[in-house]
């Protein structure tokens, strides 16, 4: 029967073989994510994991221990593997679900990884108490505590998800299937940064043509003004001043190039000059 420290050292392996996988797991899915509140948890959350490996490694790598050993081979086959192979990369060429609804799932899955997470450092903090091992018992208390804000905040991210998952959204460019690259590439410099963002999802989770991702990836930035890309060229030029105009020029530039717009951000520039 297992002493309780070799019981710690394997949840230790446990949580360390979660962790990688996790990393893997986090990695894919903000690959076919656009940006948004949900991406930007995502890669919070990524550096989070990063560092609960790292800090973990220094704990669960006890040398000539076979039982050590053997944790850590079987909960990277059976967590690891559930979790990297299931749940990540696979979410990518998934049919039948539209960009939202995968997004959804995503989400839905990260909850129980972080509830698994939650279960596995109460454990390793409870039996470092027990062992009188307090440094082993801060580290389960404090990778806990980012797994348990990670998991509020998914959870709080679920309505939203949910309700845009019901949604058809439709791709901005038309017979986009049907268009090569370059013809992609042409077209998306006229698209809003919420098109832009849906295109960039789609290529992703579809294609994944490296110079329709760079492209969009590119022109995704932040509009001189909320609504920017729905007013009309002669509402811009009536809006801008001295303050704006050379975010105006820098954005318009980059994107739809109108030339009435781009006149009048350097009619702005000069006169403030």
């Amino acid at each position: 029967m297992a002493s309780d420290h070799d019981r710690l050292n394997r949840y230790l392996n446990e949580a360390l073989a979660t962790e990688r996988a996790l990393v893997s797991t986090l990695t894919a899915h903000i690959a076919m994510t656009p940006r948004s509140p949900y991406r930007e948890l995502l890669e919070r959350h990524l550096r989070e994991t990063k560092a609960h490996a790292d800090a973990l490694s220094t704990h669960a790598t006890a040398e000539d221990t076979s039982l050590v050993n053997l944790a850590i081979g079987l909960a990277e086959t059976v967590v690891g593997q559930a979790l990297t192979l299931a749940k990540g990369p696979l979410d990518l060429v998934r049919g039948g679900l539209s960009t939202q609804e995968r997004l959804l799932k995503n989400a839905k899955d990260e909850c129980a990884t972080e509830a698994l997470e939650i279960a596995t450092y109460d454990a390793i903090e409870a039996l470092a108490i027990q062992l009188e091992a307090p440094e082993i018992a801060t580290l389960a208390a404090r990778h806990r505590e980012d797994e348990v804000r990670m998991l509020a905040d998914l959870r709080a991210l679920i309505p939203a998800l949910a309700a845009r998952a019901g949604t058809q959204v439709g791709n901005p460019i038309a017979h986009y299937d049907e268009l090569n690259a370059g013809q992609v590439v042409a077209r998306l410099s006229q698209l809003s940064q919420d098109q832009l963002a849906v295109v960039l999802a789609y290529e992703r989770a579809h294609r994944a043509r490296r110079a329709v991702i760079e492209k969009a990836e590119q022109l995704t930035a932040t509009p001189p003004w909320p609504g920017y890309d729905e007013d009309s060229a002669e509402a811009i030029a009536e809006r801008l001043d001295g303050t704006l105009a050379g975010a105006v020029r820098d954005y318009e530039s980059r994107h739809r190039r109108r030339v009435s717009v781009l006149e009048a951000a350097q009619r702005e520039l000069s006169g403030s000059a």
